[in-house]
C-alpha cells in the first residue's frame, strides 16, 4: 500500500471517464460489499490524497472498475490510459458548409419551403427534424427542464395518480372525462377510426381526459404530466398538445402527440407548437422520474427495463429516461411499428438509422433487434450485440427491445441502446480492432454468430463498469451484422440478393 502515489488520481480519473459522482460511485461500491465500501466524503479524500484506503476497500474499488488492484498501486501515471479524452457531443455529424453566403439566413428562408415542397415533407416534420438535431446535439441534456420538473414535483418517485392529480388542480385546472373527442377535435388531429384521442385542453382552464385512461393508469400518469408540463412552461397558453394513442403517419418525438394533417409549408406555429410538445414531453419524463432518484433506482437495478413498474410508468418513458439520465452518454432509443416505421428517434450515438423514419418502409433491415421483434410473438425482452458500419468502419451496438402494445392495441417495439465503443477504448481497449475482428466472425458465419471467449471477456468488463445487465445478456446471445441501406448490406452473399431482407 505505499506504492499509493498515483492512487486518488487514478480513481477520480477512472471515476471522471466513466462519468460517475462520487455518490455514484460510493453506491456500486455498497453494492459489492456495504462493510468495506468508502463513503462519500471518504471517498473525496482518498481522490485527493488525504486518504489512503486498506486493502479491502482498494479491493471493492477495483471490482467496481473492472481492474488489478496491482494497477492502482503502480507508480507510473499512465496518462494516456486514465485521462479522458473528450470528443464531439452528439448522434449528428455535421459538414461544413461552403460557400458561406448561400446559407445565409435569407437564402435558407426562401430555400427551405421549396426543398419541402419538392421533397414532400411536411413543415411539422421537419419541426421534429431541427428538434430531434438540437436533442441530440445537446444529447438530451436539459437541465432547465429538469429543475423545472424537480420544483413542481419535488423530487418524489414514485408519483401516483392522486399526486399528479393534486398537481392539477393546484395549477387551477379543472378535469372533464369524454368517451369520445368531439369531431373537431379529431379533425385538428388528423385522428382515423385507428386511432384514440386519449386528452386535450379546452380553454380556458379544462383538461379532458378519455375514460379509457381509467384502465391505463400509467399512460393517464403520462397524459397528466405532459400537460402539466405545458401549463408550467407555457403559461397555460402553450396548451395546444391532443394527446393520441395508435401508430402515427408522421414522426413525433413526444410519446403520443399527434402533428396535424400534412402540409409542405413551413407555418412559425408548427415550430413553436412541436418545440412546446417535445419540451412537455421531456419535462413529463423528468416529473415522473427525476432524474436523481431514477438514475439510482436504474444503478440498483443495472438498467433493467422492469424497472418501470417500480416506478409506475411506461417502459416507453423509462426506456427515454435512460437516454437522459445514465452518466454513459452515448445511447440511442427507437419505437417501431410494422412493417418498418419509426415513430420516435433518438441518436445521442451517431447511430445510423435504420432506413428512416419521415416515410414507411416495406424492407427495412430485419437483423436490427427492433424489426426482428416486431412479428415476434413473444412479449418477453431480447438484448442483441450488433455490428454495423459507420463511415465505413465497424461499429459495436448493444440494445434490448421490449415488444408492447399501444392503447389502440396496436403492437409496436421499443429499443434502448448503447455504442459500445467509446466504453472499450475508456478502459483501454482497441474497440475499432475487436469491431474489426467480430465483424469478420460474422461474416465468416453467414451473418451471425457467437462471440469469441476473447471479446466475451473484453465487453463483460465493460458491462459491468457499466452496470448494464442487458449487455451481459446480449453477449451469450449470437452477435448480428446489421446494415442501415441494403446498398451497404455487409453479409456474403448480401441479403438484398437473395431476398433475406426483403428488397
Amino acid at each position: 500500500m505505499r506504492k499509493s502515489h498515483f492512487l486518488g488520481t487514478k480513481i477520480r480519473n477512472l471515476r471522471k471517464r466513466n462519468n460517475l459522482t462520487m455518490e455514484d460511485l460510493s453506491a456500486r461500491c455498497i453494492r459489492v460489499d456495504a462493510d468495506s465500501a468508502p463513503s462519500v466524503s471518504y471517498l473525496s479524500m482518498i481522490e485527493r490524497g488525504k486518504r489512503v484506503p486498506s486493502a479491502g476497500m482498494l479491493a471493492v474499488i477495483a471490482a467496481v472498475f473492472q481492474k488489478e488492484i496491482d494497477w492502482f498501486l503502480d507508480d507510473a501515471p499512465e496518462q494516456q490510459a486514465i485521462t479522458p479524452v473528450k470528443g464531439s457531443r452528439g448522434g449528428i455529424s455535421g459538414m461544413a458548409l461552403e460557400p458561406s453566403f448561400l446559407f445565409s439566413n435569407e437564402i435558407l428562408q426562401i430555400a427551405i419551403p421549396e426543398m419541402l415542397s419538392q421533397t414532400g415533407i411536411s413543415g411539422r416534420q421537419f419541426a421534429h427534424l431541427l428538434i430531434r438535431a438540437h436533442q441530440e446535439h445537446h444529447q438530451n441534456h436539459f437541465p432547465d427542464l429538469e429543475r423545472a420538473a424537480e420544483e413542481v414535483g419535488l423530487k418524489r418517485m414514485p408519483l401516483s395518480l392522486d399526486d399528479l392529480l393534486e398537481i392539477v388542480a393546484k395549477l387551477g385546472l379543472t378535469v372533464k372525462w369524454f368517451t369520445r373527442a368531439p369531431k373537431q377535435i379529431r379533425l385538428e388531429a388528423g385522428a382515423s377510426d385507428q386511432h384514440i384521442i386519449t386528452s386535450y385542453f379546452e380553454m380556458p382552464n379544462k383538461l379532458c381526459l378519455n375514460k379509457l385512461l381509467n384502465n391505463h393508469t400509467n399512460r393517464l400518469k403520462y397524459d397528466l404530466a405532459v400537460h402539466i408540463g405545458h401549463c408550467v412552461l407555457h403559461n397555460k397558453d402553450g396548451l395546444k398538445s391532443i394527446m393520441v394513442a395508435g401508430r402515427s403517419h408522421g414522426t413525433s418525438l413526444s410519446e403520443d402527440s399527434f402533428s396535424a394533417p400534412q402540409s409542405s409549408t413551413v407555418d412559425a406555429q408548427d415550430i413553436l407548437h412541436a418545440w412546446r410538445d417535445f419540451e412537455s414531453s421531456f419535462f413529463a419524463g423528468a416529473l415522473l422520474c427525476p432524474k436523481v432518484p431514477f438514475r439510482q433506482l436504474l444503478d440498483r437495478h443495472g438498467y433493467e427495463i422492469d424497472v418501470a413498474k417500480r416506478v409506475g410508468v411506461s417502459a416507453s418513458v423509462a426506456m427515454r429516461r435512460m437516454t437522459a439520465v445514465s452518466p454513459y452518454s452515448h445511447w440511442h432509443y427507437f419505437d417501431a411499428y410494422s412493417p418498418g416505421k419509426l415513430k420516435a428517434v433518438y441518436r445521442g450515438n451517431g447511430i445510423p438509422l435504420p432506413w428512416g423514419n419521415m416515410r414507411q418502409v416495406e424492407d427495412p433491415c430485419q437483423h436490427w433487434a427492433v424489426f426482428r421483434m416486431i412479428n415476434a410473438t413473444s412479449t418477453g425482452s431480447s438484448a442483441q450485440i450488433s455490428i454495423l458500419d459507420v463511415a465505413q468502419e465497424p461499429k459495436i451496438y448493444c440494445c434490448e427491445s421490449i415488444r408492447v402494445n399501444d392503447l389502440a392495441g396496436t403492437p409496436h417495439v421499443l429499443c434502448a441502446g448503447i455504442d459500445l465503443n467509446p466504453a472499450i477504448e475508456a478502459q483501454g481497449g482497441d474497440a475499432q480492432a475487436i469491431a474489426h475482428e467480430l465483424k469478420q466472425v460474422c461474416v465468416d458465419n453467414g451473418g451471425s454468430a457467437h462471440l469469441p471467449n476473447s471479446i466475451k471477456t473484453d465487453i463483460k468488463r465493460v458491462a459491468r463498469i457499466l452496470n448494464i445487465n442487458w449487455i451481459e445478456r446480449g453477449i451469450d446471445n449470437e452477435a448480428r451484422l446489421i446494415c442501415s441501406r441494403g446498398s451497404t448490406c455487409p453479409r456474403k452473399p448480401s441479403c438484398y440478393a437473395s431476398g433475406t431482407c426483403g428488397g
